[in-house]
């Protein structure tokens, strides 16, 4: 099919992989006459909006005279890897994205090897030509050096090279920006360098299913791309994950065609399409011909690595905010996340309306506990921790790969925590006054430590991970324990009780805020438990002193994200979410039954 090109947009997080997408969009003669307005128009959703990062994959398609170029936008960071893994089943290849300063990532490692091993060609494009401090050449280095590491084919690591500016919306085959005028260099590398879909039109139909989304009319869509064959709306041979055959109707095709989806009645072998009619599909299974069915083979997805408690919320305020509270509730919106996110797996807990939900990091997890919270879900959930395994009788963990970025003066404590938390520092180096460190460390020592490095480095600190695969077991690891300073009763919490209680730590509340006996409400300054009393009011009296009524000041709550507040739990507290609050609380509430369990740990 010469007049397709299928290919997706990968880099590390924040290099410009949605800023590029939309001057490819603006520039194309899909959108010629009526131009797009705004910027990162394809992070349609309110969270990536509010993060600035891509979480779902998006497919949009332009057209550049007669030729179709199909793009997807992927995720960059790798706790949506899951995402990446199954694009590349769509596409025949793929738009490297690299900043022209910062170079290649640990992230740019990951998507970077999953389009290797799909075998698919890729374009490299050194990104924010435009910065000051750009270093194009030393990047084109670099990002030679990491295809070589990774074992690129010799016609792969002879890469074509483009040079951009996305936020200008300006491409070239040189370095020199002001003889850039538009992005059409890129697009006439696109058409030069990405090979056509190779495939056969007539023979039996066969369509991968690589993602999925819902309509509010046509119901559960499935997108893929017609591997063999012509796709018509009629009865088909659906084949699903295990093999097991059925035949369904499918009863509407689209294709994309810019922003949006046009219903068409066949698709040719080739394009990738949306399709209506199999309430029951998921991603990995094929759409085959009714004659002549044969499977395409599953989608393989790495495995999780953090898992999570997810339960009813058992508090005194349960029921108070949220609109569904039930494990019932809670089981049907983990098993419809399932079929979106190949990623993530859910099984039953011990108790009660619990759940272990595992994921591929804890922003892979906190995203799903914020969308959650949003639709108006009230769950409990607790600390992350990571997924042991067995290798040999040998236990392993998951291990990181972690690079960072911050003043040189502030690098001496960084170096310190990662090296209690059992990091092993691979390198160091120095450029002006900017440290930059990379090191290998178990994943559970990674746990908790992001908001510790903003706090440590004053905010000037960048930090990226990069999962690396399971290594035999480190040993027990003494990160920095932390005491909580707990609510002693069920109240309002007010001025005078909580000047007293800041005296030993930090507070996480306001005056006037509802409190109940076991939750949270604050940090100690030392590495223990205390109960204070919030509620506490000032005796009044009739007689007045000198130096009464003299106002003492409050310090500043300290105010926490959602990953903020995951973070800070200890292995015996658990988070509450409801739509409107986040309350941290003990897993036992009373002071008696927190005793008890820790005796009969102690036992």
């Amino acid at each position: 099919m010469s007049d397709i090109r299928n290919i997706a947009i990968i880099a590390h997080v924040d290099h410009g992989k949605t800023t590029l997408a939309d001057s490819l969009l603006k520039q194309s003669d899909t959108f010629k006459d009526r131009g797009l307005e705004g910027d990162t128009i394809l992070d349609s959703n309110p969270l990536e909006r509010e993060r600035g990062i891509t979480i779902l994959a998006k497919n949009v398609a332009v057209m550049l005279g007669e030729t179709k170029i199909n793009i997807v936008d992927t995720p960059g960071h790798a706790d949506f890897g899951g995402e990446v893994e199954r694009i590349m089943n769509l596409v025949d290849g793929a738009l490297l994205l690299v900043d022209a300063k910062e170079g290649p990532m640990p992230q740019t490692r990951f998507v970077l090897k999953k389009a290797i091993q799909a075998g698919h060609r890729i374009i490299v494009v050194i990104n924010k030509i435009d910065k000051p401090d750009a270093r194009p050449e030393w990047v084109l280095n670099q990002t030679f050096d990491l295809f070589v590491d990774l074992g690129a084919s010799d016609r792969q690591a002879d890469f074509p090279v483009i040079y951009a500016s996305a936020k200008q919306g300006k491409a070239g085959l040189d370095t020199n920006l002001a003889g850039m005028t538009n992005i059409k260099p890129l697009f006439d590398t696109i058409l030069k360098e990405i090979p056509a879909p190779v495939v056969d039109v007539n023979g039996p139909l066969q369509v991968s299913v690589a993602n999925i989304s819902y309509d509010n009319y046509k119901g559960k869509m499935a997108i893929g791309r017609v591997v063999r064959g012509t796709f018509k709306a009629g009865p088909v041979t659906w084949i699903n994950r295990e093999g097991k055959l059925a035949v369904a109707k499918i009863s509407n095709i689209f294709t994309f065609i810019g922003m949006g989806r046009v219903e068409t009645e066949s698709a040719p072998a080739g394009d990738i399409v949306a399709f209506a009619g199999i309430p029951e599909i998921n991603i990995g299974e094929t759409i085959a011909d009714l004659d002549k069915p044969e499977a395409l083979p599953v989608i393989q997805i790495e495995e999780p690595t953090v898992k999570m408690t997810f339960s009813v919320n058992t508090s005194p305020f349960a029921g108070q905010e949220g609109q569904f509270t039930t494990s019932r509730n809670i089981k049907e919106r983990l098993e419809r996340e399932l079929q979106n996110d190949v990623a993530l797996r859910v099984e039953a807990g011990t108790g009660d309306g619990t759940f272990i939900v595992s994921g591929r990091g804890e922003l892979h997890l906190a995203i799903l506990i914020e969308r959650m919270r949003r639709e108006g879900f009230e769950i409990q959930v607790s600390r992350p921790q990571v997924i042991f395994k067995e290798e040999n009788s040998h236990k392993t963990e998951p291990f990181e790969e972690v690079s960072m970025e911050c003043p040189e003066g502030m690098s001496g404590s960084v170096i310190e925590k990662m090296g209690r938390r059992k990091g092993e520092m691979k390198d160091m180096r120095v450029d002006g006054s900017t440290a930059y460190l990379e090191f290998v460390i178990p994943t559970r020592g990674l746990i908790g430590y992001r908001t510790e490095f903003m706090m440590d480095t004053r905010g000037q600190g960048i930090m990226n991970a990069l999962f690396l695969g399971y290594r035999p077991y480190i040993g027990s690891i003494d990160g920095t324990p932390h005491g909580s300073l707990i609510s002693f009763e069920t109240g309002e919490s007010n001025s005078y009780g909580m000047q007293i209680a800041q005296e030993r730590g930090q507070l996480f509340i306001e005056p006037g805020l509802k409190v109940y006996e076991g939750m949270v409400i604050g940090q100690n300054a030392k590495p223990e438990d205390l109960e204070v009393n919030i509620c506490k009011e000032k005796r009044l009296s009739n007689m007045r002193s000198k130096g009464d009524g003299v106002a003492e000041g409050l310090n500043t709550p300290r105010n926490m994200s959602l990953e903020e507040a995951l973070e800070y739990l200890g292995d015996d507290e658990l988070l509450e979410v409801t739509p409107k609050s986040l309350r941290i609380r003990k897993q036992f509430l009373k002071n008696f039954e927190r005793k008890r369990a820790n005796q009969s740990a102690n036992a």
